[in-house]
């Protein structure tokens, strides 16, 4: 709800400061008195275009700050200006600011955070609704006619929505699927190539490694032969050096009692027997780790060089080889099997299919009915609105498939005609400005609490009517406020007396500069501007006494 708009310079308004407040609050005053600058003004803040010539001679700048209710957790505008990172704390206002320069530069801020007009115009179009002589938003625009005739049959669009998104993503693995499966195809050739040029060859995990290690070893083994086998025969034979040990050591062993000095060197040559047998053992396992092959070498450097070419050839490390295979060998699988998925998948698109036209056409029957029902009530509110000629239908028209969307099947639009035998065309079609506007409030009737914004304003919905028809737009104007909150400017003393609040908008001169002002009035000013609506300048005690049976409701 819009509590308050402070503006500041804007044509004829050098600064002025209003409250408002829920219900019906009516805005009147003469002929170019400045009513449309408030309009103006007040567009300005929901992201109009910004417009130098709204900036008040003799100034640099025009501003325009406009305060709102706090918006309701989780509502679609929380969620606008969540998205756009605006902070909002609980239970504070929504104070909206924009400003235009002399030379035509605007800036814009929400709950001072700066942000672009496009922004402003989604915020305000969420926060307030402007019906005129060229209204082309809210019920205007066929978009939001779906939501609102949903909105009216109290239906839960859910189950649609869901079943577009399960059927879409079923469509989305079909054609993936055929995609993966059309590829593989085209390489059919080149995969059964691959996987029995692999699968001979055989790579293993860690393979590289292991064959690079042996070539290295066999290749120090060629090296060292000579010196090997140099060392291995001063310990072998019965002339090596550890036989010589070991004779010796009989010997020692059979005069050691004959003196100590004998018994530790027999100890001594004892320890070195066993040193010398063990540097044996260990010349034994090194001849064996290096012996030297040539057939054995040709054939690891063959393996080698052939591993490392069918990485390369690959793209890949040696040691992914062997992943690689399995790999291959699943795509070639899944080219046989590709059949069978795209059958599986074929019915699960059909079977999704078949849910989402299910639960349209469930929804589909839910506003036939509810169409026929505002149909009904629409037309219940055009007489008294001397719009009895008019005729108003909801179209319900079954789209092509490719159109279908989470919403369903039907293309939902609201049409009218004003004459007799005159074609339906849509809302926004009709000629007359004051028509359309009672059209509008004819349908807000209708559609009561259903519909969504709180806060409307209507420009002249009187224009060209008088008497009971006037009467007639103040009782449904008064209605609708009940728990909205609704501005509507108008010339009509019948509509001006159904207001719970009154605005007084007045042009005075003050010597070549002209100003407008706004006032609050209280129950003796309704009662002499109401006269004055009714009588003109001269404002007569019969005026008085039909302004005090209008606000008495007689």
């Amino acid at each position: 709800m819009l509590q308050s708009l402070s503006i500041r310079d804007i044509v004829l308004i050098e600064a002025l400061d209003l409250e408002f407040g829920q219900g019906l609050t009516v805005l009147t005053g003469e002929t170019g008195a400045g009513k449309s600058i408030l309009l103006d003004s007040l567009g300005l803040a929901l992201g109009n275009r910004a417009d130098s010539g709204l900036v008040r001679q003799g100034t640099d700048k025009a501003q325009v700050t406009a305060s709102f209710g706090a918006p309701a957790s989780g509502s679609r505008l929380a969620e606008t200006l969540a998205d756009n990172d605006i902070a909002i704390e609980p239970g504070e206002p929504l104070i909206i600011r924009r400003s235009v320069k002399a030379d035509g530069g605007s800036r814009a801020f929400i709950n001072d955070q700066p942000c672009s007009a496009a922004l402003l115009r989604t915020v305000g179009s969420q926060l307030i609704e402007i019906h005129g002589q060229h209204d082309d938003r809210g019920l205007i625009n066929a978009k939001g006619h779906r939501a609102l005739l949903d909105a009216f049959a109290g239906v839960d669009g859910r189950p649609v929505s869901e079943a577009f998104d399960a059927w879409q993503a079923a469509k989305r693995g079909l054609e993936k699927a055929r995609q993966e499966l059309e590829a593989a195809e085209q390489d059919r050739e080149y995969l059964e190539h691959s996987v029995a040029e692999l699968a001979k060859f055989a790579p293993q995990p860690g393979e590289e490694q292991e064959l690079a290690l042996e070539r290295a070893t066999m290749m120090k083994g060629e090296k060292l032969t000579g010196d090997l086998e140099a060392v291995r025969s001063a310990f072998e034979g019965s002339e090596g050096g550890l036989a010589s040990l070991r004779a010796a050591a009989r010997r020692l062993d059979r005069i050691a009692e004959d003196h100590p000095l004998l018994k530790d060197a027999l100890e001594a040559l004892d320890r070195s027997i066993i040193d010398a047998g063990e540097a044996e053992d260990k010349l034994n396992e090194a001849a064996a780790a290096l012996s030297f092959d040539p057939q054995r070498l040709d054939d690891m450097e063959t393996r080698l060089f052939d591993l490392r070419g069918l990485a390369r050839k690959h793209r890949v490390e040696p040691d992914q080889l062997s992943e690689l295979l399995n790999d291959l060998q699943g795509k070639l699988a899944a080219i046989s099997d590709g059949g069978r998925t795209l059958e599986g998948l074929e019915a699960s698109v059909a079977s999704s299919k078949a849910g989402y036209v299910a639960a349209a056409e469930t929804l589909d029957a839910q506003r036939s009915k509810a169409a026929k029902a505002l149909d009904k009530a629409v037309a219940g509110e055009l007489a008294p609105l001397k719009l009895d000629a008019a005729r108003f239908e909801t179209l319900l028209e079954k789209m092509p498939e490719e159109h279908w969307n989470k919403s369903g099947m039907d293309r939902i639009e609201f049409l009218i005609a004003t004459n007799p035998g005159a074609p339906l065309a849509p809302l926004g079609k009709i000629a007359s400005g004051g028509e359309l506007s009672r059209f509008i409030l004819a349908l807000k009737v209708a559609l009561a609490e259903e519909y969504g914004l709180k806060s409307i304003i209507f420009d002249e919905v009187d224009r060209g009517v008088g008497g009971a028809v006037a009467s007639a737009i103040g009782d449904r104007l008064s209605r609708l406020s009940k728990g909205a909150q609704l501005l509507v400017v108008t010339h009509s003393p019948q509509v001006a007396s159904k207001g719970d609040a009154h605005m007084l908008i007045n042009k005075s001169l003050s010597g070549t500069v002209s100003r407008t002002d706004v006032s609050a009035l209280d129950a003796e000013g309704r009662r002499q501007e109401i006269a004055r609506m009714l009588s003109g300048a001269d404002v007569t005690d019969e005026a008085r006494a039909q302004a005090d049976r209008l606000l008495e409701g007689v």
